[in-house]
């Protein structure tokens, strides 16, 4: 006996079977591990307990591109602890500065800006303008700035990081790791632990301008309260990532990714992992892979 072809059953046949694998794959997903991509360098660590989660090609050296900023922010704010220099303090915006291009926070040589004002806008827009005043304000000029980077950062056994400049910016031999840029991390907010009101601002205004965080993840995955993004075409995308739920402290560093989404969704990754199981590496490691 011939049976009819019936197109409309046929298709509701083909939908439910597609629908029912998609419920079960919905049910299986969360338990399969979420490898991180092979282009990425990255290391998770629980501030809390001292204790590194996870961690990939972390000692791959990699251009920092703007993660610079946090040790040319961290020298000076060292030098306000010091004394030697106040927040309020009003700064001349030299003109070499005022023109050294890239992300900026539309500085205008001669007009006058607070010290206070310039970190926010090293933090929050990357702005390498705001950077390069505050080098040669604490330098007192570049060279001698970049000399005393280096200096910090040899002291704090960073021993894959060279700087060439304050601000991230390409140039030759400019190298960091993962695991260099966590020692950094952990030096800067031990000694500077208020210094997070600055990478943790969402938005400022510079005049007439206003102006966004770079950090994704700021304001979109709960507990995150910093730290800074960079890129540059040598380095791909870079980022920290500073949070904290409950009394757990975590900070994600991601180098390297081809794409911002896949940085962005690695370190999304890793901080959910960190805090699903802060004293497990070994479960995290199962979540993000090996």
């Amino acid at each position: 006996m011939c049976i009819a072809f019936r197109p409309l059953r046929f298709f509701s046949m083909i939908v439910t079977a597609v629908v029912g694998i998609c419920l079960a794959f919905s049910i299986v997903l969360p338990d399969i591990c979420l490898a991180a991509p092979r282009s990425c360098s990255a290391i998770l660590f629980n501030l809390s307990t001292g204790r590194i989660l996870w961690q990939k090609n972390a000692e791959a050296s990699i251009p920092p591109a703007s993660l610079t900023k946090v040790m040319t922010m961290y020298l000076a704010l060292d030098r306000v602890r010091a004394g030697k220099l106040s927040l309020k303090k009003k700064i001349r915006i030299p003109a070499q500065a005022a023109v050294v291009g890239g992300s900026t926070m539309h500085l205008r040589a001669g007009e006058k800006v607070s010290l206070d004002q310039l970190l926010t806008g090293t933090a929050v827009a990357s702005g390498n303008d705001a950077a390069m005043t505050v080098a040669m304000t604490v330098g007192p000029n570049v060279r001698s700035f970049v000399k005393q980077m280096n200096s910090r950062a040899r002291a704090l056994g960073m021993r894959q990081t060279s700087f060439k400049n304050p601000t991230g910016l390409p140039a030759a031999g400019q190298r960091t790791s993962a695991r260099d840029m966590l020692t950094l991390c952990r030096a800067y907010l031990s000694a500077h632990p208020s210094a997070l009101r600055y990478h943790g601002t969402p938005y400022f205004r510079h005049g007439r301008r206003g102006m966004g965080n770079t950090n994704p993840l700021l304001g979109s995955v709960k507990g995150v309260n910093g730290l800074k993004t960079g890129w540059t075409q040598a380095s791909g995308y870079n980022i920290i990532v500073t949070a904290q739920r409950g009394k757990t402290r975590l900070v994600a560093i991601v180098l390297g990714c081809k794409k911002r989404s896949v940085r962005d969704a690695l370190a999304r990754d890793m901080i959910e992992s960190g805090f699903s199981w802060p004293a497990s590496p070994k479960k995290v490691r199962a979540r993000l892979g090996r």
